[in-house]
C-alpha cells in the first residue's frame, strides 16, 4: 500500500483545517498496532472519523474499523486528555511528512502524526513536550519517549508552494546526481519527479536521466515552470481528487497528471474521500491477515480437539478388537496355558524364584520343548507374556483360564461404554468447528467489504430522546443541555404535559398530546421514559420519583439573584408526582413513520413490535451490549450499532434476562 506523498499530505491538511477547525473532540480508539482512529463532532456536520496510520496516511473516513474490547493505553490518554477540546488548526509541517493537529482545553495540546517511514503519533503539551507515543523511539539526534521536548525531523528539500527559482536552481547545484533523483530526493517523491519533468518538456527538452553538471540555463528554467505549473494548482486550491487504475496499477492523487493521462479515473468531491476509498478497503487487507490469523487460532483449536478425540475412538476400537481376540486366544489355546500356569505354580511351591523360573522356562525354549515355544517373559509379580499366533498376551498364574479370558472380554467392554461418550463429544465437536468456521466466514466477508457509514436523515423527534406510547402518543425528552432548551423553548406547546425526574441530571420531557386527553397510562408510561433517562439509571436505582406539570408552571425566569444554568428551568405551582416510576427500558424497531429504532418503557415496546430487548442499569458497557442488541433485533440490517449506541441510556446496561425468561415460558 503505497504512503502519502508530501503533496498528498499538503491537500488533506488544508482539507481537515478547513472541515475540522473548531469542531470537538470526541472519543480516539486504536483499532490495529500502528491505527489511532479520532472521532470529532462538527456542528451542523455531525460525527467525524479522522483515520491516522503511521508511516502511512492520515484522511477522514466512513468505514468503521473494529475495535478491541478494552482499548490500549495510547487512545484511552487522548480521552483522558483531549477530550472536549476544540481543534484550532490542523497543518503539515514545513511541507513535511508531519501533520500538526492543534486542540485547546483548559491548555493547549498537539497531536503530531508522522506519515514518514516508521513514522508516529504524539501527544504533545502546550509546551511541546510529548506527554506519550504511540511508539517509543530512540536516534542519534531525536529521542521519541514521555517528557522530551519533541524534536522536529531535520528539515529537507523543497517547499514547492513557497520556493523561488534561485531556490530551484540550488537543489541542482548542490546535488551530485541526475534530474529525476535531484528532484525526488527533495521531498516530491518519485511520481512528482517525473511530472515535473514530463510539464517541463512540453517547453524544452529535458531527458530525467541528465546529469546536474550537464543542465542548461534553458533546462533549468523550463523545470521550473513545469515546476511552478503543477504546484500552482495546489497553491490556488484547484484540486481534482482521483483515483486513477489501469491494468496493473492503481493510485490516488489530488490533481491530473500527465502520466496518468491515458488512466481510467473516478473524480470525488474532496481528497480526504478520495483516500478513503482507496485506503480504507487496501488497509483491509492488512486487517483481514491479522484477524483470519486469530480466527486461524479460534478453529485450529477444535480441529486439533477433534483430532485428538477422534484419535482416542480409534484407540478404543483398537483395543475392542484386539482384547476380544486375546479372551478367544486363551480359550482356543486352553491346554497349552494351563500347562504353563502349572509348570509356575509348581515351581513357585518349591520356592522358586520367578526370576530362576524365567530362566528354566527360556532354556527350555531353546532346548525346543513343544509347550515353552509360546513362553515370552516373566514378570517379578509373576505375570507370564505368551506370544501365541504373533499376539501377545499377559497370563496371570494365580487366576483361572476363564479368568484370566475375562479381564481381556471386560477390558472390550469397558473401550466399548467409552465409545459412545467419544462419539458424542466428537459430534459436538464437528458442530462447534462448523459454527466457528461459518463465523469466521461472516467476519471475514465483512473486512473484505467494508460496510460504510452512511449519515442518515433523522426525523426531528430522533434528534431528541423520544417514544410512542402503548395509546401512539409521542413522547420526547432532552438529550443534553442544549436540546432540554430546545424540547421546552421550541416543541413544548400549551396543552402537551412537561415531566422532569426528582433527581440532578435528568431529560426534560415533553407529552405531545396533541388534543387527546391525559390517562394514567400515558403518565405511566412516560414516568417510566423520565426516570430512565436520568442519573438515576446510571447511579443503578430500580426505580425514581417524576413529577408532571403543565406547561405554564414551567419558566426560565429565576428568582431575583438566582442564576439558572442551559437547560435548566423554574417550575412554579404544584407538582403531581409518579411515586417510584421504574427505572427499565426496552429498545426495538417500531413502525412509527417508517421502521425506525425505539427506547422506551416496556408497555409501549410490548404494543408496537413483537422482538425488542429489556434493559435494566447494569455493569456492561454501551458497546458491548449494542452488539448483544444489535444480534437480537436487526431486521434486514436496518439498523446499525451507532443507532443502538445513540437511543441507549447514560451509563451501563444489562439485558433483563429474568424478563425475557418470563415471557419464553408464558409463550410455552
Amino acid at each position: 500500500m503505497k504512503t502519502m506523498s508530501n503533496v498528498d499530505i499538503y491537500t488533506i491538511s488544508n482539507e481537515l483545517n478547513n472541515l475540522l477547525s473548531g469542531a470537538r473532540v470526541d472519543k480516539s480508539f486504536q483499532p490495529t498496532k500502528d491505527i489511532v482512529v479520532v472521532r470529532f463532532h462538527v456542528p451542523g456536520t455531525g460525527r467525524i472519523d479522522l483515520v491516522m496510520q503511521c508511516g502511512s496516511r492520515i484522511h477522514t473516513s466512513q468505514y468503521p474499523l473494529e475495535n478491541p474490547t478494552n482499548p490500549p493505553t495510547f487512545p484511552m490518554l487522548l480521552r483522558k486528555r483531549i477530550k472536549g477540546a476544540h481543534v484550532e488548526s490542523i497543518k503539515q509541517h514545513n511541507f513535511d511528512r508531519v501533520v500538526e493537529i492543534k486542540v485547546k482545553k483548559n491548555k493547549y495540546y498537539t497531536i503530531i502524526v508522522e506519515l514518514f517511514d516508521k513514522g508516529n503519533i504524539i501527544l504533545l503539551d502546550d509546551e511541546n513536550n510529548i506527554i506519550l507515543p504511540l511508539k517509543r523511539k530512540h536516534w542519534s539526534n531525536r529521542d521519541i519517549s514521555s517528557k522530551k521536548e519533541y524534536m522536529f525531523p531535520e528539515e529537507r528539500g523543497i517547499n514547492p508552494i513557497t520556493s523561488t527559482i534561485e531556490e530551484f536552481k540550488k537543489i541542482f547545484e548542490n546535488a551530485e546526481s541526475d534530474v529525476v533523483r535531484t528532484l525526488a530526493t527533495n521531498g516530491l517523491g518519485s511520481l512528482y519527479a517525473e511530472e515535473v519533468i514530463a510539464r517541463a518538456n512540453e517547453i524544452i527538452e529535458v531527458d530525467k536521466n541528465t546529469s546536474n553538471e550537464n543542465l542548461n540555463e534553458e533546462q533549468l528554467e523550463g523545470l521550473f515552470k513545469g515546476f511552478k505549473n503543477l504546484f500552482d494548482s495546489l497553491k490556488n486550491e484547484s484540486v481534482k481528487p482521483q483515483i486513477v487504475k489501469n491494468d496493473s496499477k492503481e493510485d490516488v492523487v489530488p490533481l491530473d497528471l500527465v502520466k496518468y493521462n491515458t488512466f481510467e479515473k473516478t473524480y470525488y468531491e474532496t481528497f480526504n474521500e478520495a483516500c478513503d476509498e482507496y485506503y480504507s478497503k487496501k488497509v483491509n487487507t492488512g486487517i483481514k491477515d491479522i484477524k483470519e490469523s486469530a480466527w486461524n487460532k479460534k478453529v485450529g483449536k477444535y480441529e486439533k480437539r477433534l483430532s485428538l478425540q477422534q484419535e482416542t475412538l480409534n484407540n478404543f476400537e483398537k483395543t475392542i478388537e484386539e482384547s476380544t481376540h486375546k479372551g478367544e486366544l486363551i480359550y482356543s489355546n486352553y491346554t497349552t496355558i494351563e500347562n504353563m500356569i502349572n509348570v509356575v505354580n509348581t515351581a513357585r511351591s518349591k520356592d522358586y524364584s520367578f526370576k530362576e523360573i524365567g530362566k528354566t522356562l527360556n532354556k527350555a525354549k531353546k532346548d525346543g520343548m513343544a509347550e515353552a515355544q509360546v513362553y515370552e517373559s516373566i514378570d517379578k509379580l509373576g505375570v507370564l507374556t505368551l506370544d501365541i499366533e504373533d499376539t501377545k498376551i499377559n497370563i496371570d498364574p494365580k487366576l483361572t483360564i476363564p479368568e484370566n479370558a475375562e479381564n481381556y472380554y471386560e477390558k472390550a467392554k469397558k473401550a466399548k461404554r467409552k465409545t459412545k461418550g467419544a462419539l458424542t463429544a466428537i459430534e459436538n465437536t464437528k458442530r462447534q468447528l462448523e459454527e466457528i468456521k461459518a463465523k469466521k466466514d461472516i467476519a471475514m466477508e465483512n473486512i473484505l467489504v467494508p460496510k460504510k457509514r452512511v449519515k442518515k436523515n433523522l426525523k426531528w423527534f430522533e434528534k431528541l430522546r423520544w417514544f410512542v406510547s402503548s395509546d401512539g402518543i409521542l413522547v420526547i425528552g432532552g438529550r443534553d443541555a442544549n436540546t432540554n432548551e430546545s424540547v421546552v423553548k421550541k416543541y413544548l406547546e400549551p396543552n402537551d404535559i412537561y415531566l422532569h425526574a426528582d433527581i440532578h441530571g435528568a431529560t426534560s420531557t415533553a407529552i405531545k398530546l396533541n388534543g387527546v386527553g391525559l390517562n394514567d397510562n400515558i403518565i405511566k408510561e412516560s414516568g417510566e421514559f423520565a426516570a430512565s433517562f436520568s442519573s438515576a439509571w446510571s447511579k443503578g436505582f430500580t426505580s425514581q420519583d417524576v413529577f408532571w406539570v403543565h406547561p405554564d408552571q414551567v419558566s426560565k425566569t429565576p428568582e431575583a439573584g438566582e442564576f439558572l444554568p442551559k437547560g435548566s428551568f423554574v417550575i412554579r405551582g404544584h407538582r403531581n408526582y409518579i411515586r417510584g416510576a421504574r427505572v427499565k427500558l426496552a429498545i426495538g424497531i417500531v413502525d412509527y413513520e417508517g421502521k425506525r429504532i425505539m427506547a422506551g418503557p416496556i408497555d409501549a415496546l410490548e404494543a408496537h413490535c413483537e422482538n425488542f430487548v429489556v434493559l435494566k442499569p447494569g455493569f456492561t458497557k454501551k458497546e458491548a451490549i449494542a452488539k448483544k442488541i444489535l444480534n437480537k433485533i436487526n431486521e434486514n440490517d436496518l439498523i446499525d450499532l451507532d443507532d443502538i449506541i445513540r437511543v441507549l441510556p447514560s451509563g451501563k446496561c444489562d439485558i433483563d434476562e429474568e424478563y425475557h425468561q418470563r415471557k419464553k415460558y408464558e409463550k410455552s
